[in-house]
């Protein structure tokens, strides 16, 4: 008697409401929710920030910085976007830099085996580590005695503070090469301006020791087309961008202008320019000088109008400025600003 006490209290009060009220009831609560659900889309979607509008074109799906130009990336889920590119931690960047003793930059074009070294960062040290290598770990603050050398990239001078003698040999050891010195980039430093390579940047768009910007976008969609053409495919790691879309078209990534990624605001500058970095394995260090390179000319060229900035490189990925920094995840929605 008891039991079925206990099943009328729990259920009793709805099998005593008439059928349309409970029909009423659930209908009811559908459309609040539908007005919720609606309103987050509206939100996030479809909202405005003055005059403009959020046009989502894609999915974050990759994120990578590369500490130590030319060396192997590190992925991250979630990482910081200031003026000067990404960041997670102590970890910049490309705020580290082989040079030659006269200042002039190293990169995998001159030393391929270069892209064999991975990198990471952990208790205040750079972590280094090759094939047939003892592991290098060279603390991120280096003593105020370390010799300040002047740089060159690209026709541009900067600034480097020298990482020791035990890195420059841990270099010439692997590389089987001439003294090079590893140097980083610090705060108080002054970063070169990417308008002084390409004038499509503005006065504001800076950088530590990238090529010219402190962001590249490339599309998952874009390498898929590029490998269809392939004989061998090549991975996304050849092009080394710092945020990988998904969910857009092939190329999509050329025509968005303005994008917001998280709370993270940028705006498209030009096309990145591909050159014989891109032909390395980037398993054995092996430098083709060919491929993918010549079937990127075959099909991605600059428009005649813009030779006198491309020249002859074919075209893959995007260089972005950064307008609002901030954070962002793998994860993130992409989406164009549109005006």
């Amino acid at each position: 008697m008891s039991g079925s006490s206990g099943a009328l209290g729990a259920f009793g009060l709805l099998e005593l409401l008439p059928q349309s009220r409970a029909a009423w009831l659930g209908a009811a609560a559908a459309l609040a929710l539908a007005a919720l659900l609606g309103a987050a889309v509206w939100r996030w979607a479809g909202r405005r920030a003055g005059s403009a509008r959020l046009q989502r074109v894609g999915t974050v799906s990759g994120l990578f910085l590369y500490p130590v130009k030319s060396c192997g990336g590190v992925a991250l889920q979630r990482a910081e976007v200031t003026a000067l590119g990404l960041r997670s931690g102590e970890m910049r960047d490309r705020f580290w830099l082989l040079i030659k003793e006269d200042g002039h930059m190293v990169t995998a074009r001159q030393e391929p085996q270069l892209v064999l070294i991975s990198v990471n960062c952990e208790n205040g040290y750079l972590t280094l580590n090759a094939p047939e290598m003892k592991e290098l770990r060279v603390p991120v603050k280096l003593s105020r005695k370390n010799a300040v050398h002047n740089c060159r990239l690209f026709g541009l001078d900067i600034q480097g503070r020298d990482c020791g003698d035990e890195a420059a040999q841990w270099f010439a050891t692997f590389l089987n090469t001439q003294s090079y010195r590893l140097v980083h980039f610090e705060s108080q430093m002054t970063p070169r301006k990417s308008r002084d390579i390409f004038t499509t940047f503005r006065s504001k768009d800076k950088i530590a020791y990238p090529d010219c910007s402190p962001a590249l976008i490339l599309s998952e969609a874009s390498l898929e087309d590029l490998n269809t053409r392939l004989e061998k495919k090549v991975k996304i790691q050849n092009f080394r961008p710092n945020i990988i879309v998904t969910g857009c078209n092939a190329f999509e990534e050329d025509s968005w202008n303005k994008i917001k990624i998280g709370n993270v605001e940028m705006k498209g500058t030009m096309a990145c320019p591909r050159c014989i970095l891109t032909t390395i394995d980037m398993e054995t260090g092996i430098i083709d000088r060919k491929e993918p390179l010549e079937t990127l000319k075959s099909y991605r060229l600059c428009d005649p109008s813009e030779q006198h900035l491309y020249k002859s490189s074919p075209l893959f990925g995007w260089y972005y400025g950064i307008d609002k920094t901030g954070t962002l995840q793998v994860g993130d929605p992409v989406y164009k600003i549109v005006n």
